[in-house]
Order: structure tokens, then sequence, then C-alpha cells
């Protein structure tokens, strides 16, 4: 009897050391399993931030090509573009803004008369001899010369050439190309270049861009506008750059005066007389020199002052 009840509780504690096992080894399983899933988790969640950053990856790039692509276009479309169509839009941004200068001045106004050289002397009378004796009745405002000059601030400052406005005491009209006309000041007149800046009254004028004369390069395209002769406004002549930092003596047939230029921009366009204190402009419809000179019984050959000048005077003035 003892035996068989010693069997039971072996059994018993058989049977409860396999359900303590089991239950031992079912949890072991669980915690391998809920990190099974963890780790499962963190990978989806390294898939999930790998795929986000290859979207974003891949839009960044769709842009940048569509960027890059637009970039090529505009520079094909620019490369397309012919020399005369550049010249063209240059020359039609820029005609608005460039001004012809007309000095006018008080002189003399004479009467001729027609005399005998001898006076009443009786024995000089009757051989018919008279010559002109000239005398003022007056004065008269006359024009007695013209330049060209350029808009650069919107409030009505040009830049010009002193040589165009070089009398103190002469009177300035300044036509527009709009066919307006309006009364000019001079302002400032260079000491040392000829240089000089005038004012018109009012504002909301068109203005030319100020381009780098540090940039300029030879063989490069321009043209010059200005009021050629004094008789045609805005005249157009093309050429290239063919000197830089050239230094020339430049006279001015007025006054007799002649002047040193130095650090100027040849070219081949033509500058006539009248179209002094003009721009020459390169394609881009800015303003890199102020035409200033031409070397008389040659073709061809004509001198800018470069357009820095033109905005250190500016900055200096405070214009």
């Amino acid at each position: 009897m003892k035996k068989h009840v010693a069997n039971l509780w072996l059994a018993a504690l058989l049977v409860l050391l396999a359900t303590v096992a089991g239950l031992l080894w079912e949890h072991e399983q669980t915690v391998r399993l809920a990190a099974s899933v963890e780790s499962l988790q963190q990978s989806v969640g390294q898939l999930a931030s790998g795929i986000a950053q290859m979207e974003y990856a891949a839009s960044t790039t769709a842009a940048a090509t569509a960027a890059n692509i637009a970039e090529l276009s505009r520079r094909q479309n620019v490369e397309t573009k012919s020399q005369d169509q550049l010249l063209q839009d240059a020359v039609a941004a820029v005609t608005p803004s460039v001004v012809s200068i007309v000095e006018s001045k008080e002189v003399a106004k004479l009467q001729v008369s027609y005399e005998n050289p001898f006076g009443n002397d009786p024995f000089f009378q009757g051989f018919g001899v008279q010559v002109p004796v000239y005398r003022q009745v007056g004065t008269t405002t006359e024009q007695v010369g013209a330049g060209t000059g350029f808009i650069v601030r919107a409030n009505g400052y040009i830049v010009t050439n002193k040589h165009v406005v070089p009398d103190t005491n002469a009177s300035y009209s300044v036509l527009l190309a709009s066919g307006k006309q309006e009364s000019g000041t001079v302002v400032w007149r260079s000491p040392t270049e000829d240089l000089a800046v005038v004012k018109i009254p009012g504002t909301g004028y068109d203005t030319i861009a100020l381009g780098n004369s540090s940039t300029v390069k030879l063989g490069e395209s321009v043209f010059a506008v200005g009021n050629a002769l004094g008789q045609y406004n805005n005249s157009v002549s093309v050429g290239v750059v063919s000197g830089l930092n050239r230094t020339i003596t430049a006279n001015d047939a007025a006054t007799g005066q002649a002047e040193t230029l130095t650090g100027v921009i040849q070219t081949d366009a033509a500058i006539n007389p009248g179209n002094s204190g003009g721009p020459l402009v390169n394609l881009e419809g800015q303003a890199v020199g102020v035409n200033v000179a031409t070397v008389q019984g040659s073709q061809n050959i004509g001198f800018s002052l470069p357009i820095a000048e033109v905005k250190a005077v500016l900055a200096s003035l405070g214009i």
C-alpha cells in the first residue's frame, strides 16, 4: 500500500515537472517570438525609411533634371539667336535713352550796308566803289554746337562729353527720343576727363543700363548711338572693340585745346562729329563706354571712355 502511494506521488511529481518544463519552454518561445516580432518591426521601419529616402532622392533628382533641361533649353535658345536679332534687341532697348544736346548762344546781329571807302572826299566821288560795312543792331540766339548724351537716371541725369557742353555762358537744349525738348542744366564738368553731367527737369525717363567695362574683350561686338553730324538723331553704327587701354591726345576743334585721355577703348564703330557723348553699347544693351573722339582723316578709328569712370563719377556725386 505504501509503495503504491509513493508511486502515485512520483507520478504526480513527474507530471508537475513536465508541466513546469513545458511552461518554461513556452515562455522562452514567447520571448523569442516577441524579439523576432520587434526585430521584424525594426526592419520594416528601416525599410520604410529607406523607401522614403529613395522617393525623396528620386523627386530631388527629377527636379534637378528638369532644371538642367530648362537651363540647357535656355542656353540653346540664346545660342541659336542670331547676331542680327541680338543687335536689333539691344538697339531697341537703348535708343529711348539717347538724347541730342544742342548748344545755343547769343551772337551779334549784324546789318550790312555798302559805302564809299573814301568817305566824302570829292576826288573819289562818282567812281562807284562800294565796300560792305557791318554794324551790330542787336543780338540773336543761334545754335553753335550739337552733340549726344544718354540718360542714366530716371529723374533726368544725363552723361555726355565735356566738350559737348563747354561754355558756361551758353544755354543747352535736350531733345529726347520721343521728340520732346527740355532745357538742360550742366551740373558737373570733369576737371581732368572729357565727361560732364547734365540735368533735365522731370522724372520717369527711360535709362540705359551701365555695363562692366573691365570685362570688355578684343573683338567683342559693339555699336555706337548718337546724333551723327549734329543732324541725324539716334544714328547707329556697328563694329567691334579693336583696342583696349589706349592713350590718346584729343583736340577740341572749337577751343583748340588738347587733352590726354588714358585707358580708353578703341572701336571701329563709326564715331562722327555730333555723336560724341553717346554710348558705346554691347549686345546685351549695356553701355560700356562714352564715345569721345575719332582720328581725323582716318576711317573706323574711334575711342570711348570706359563706363567705369562714369560709375565712379555718379557715385561721387551721389546720383
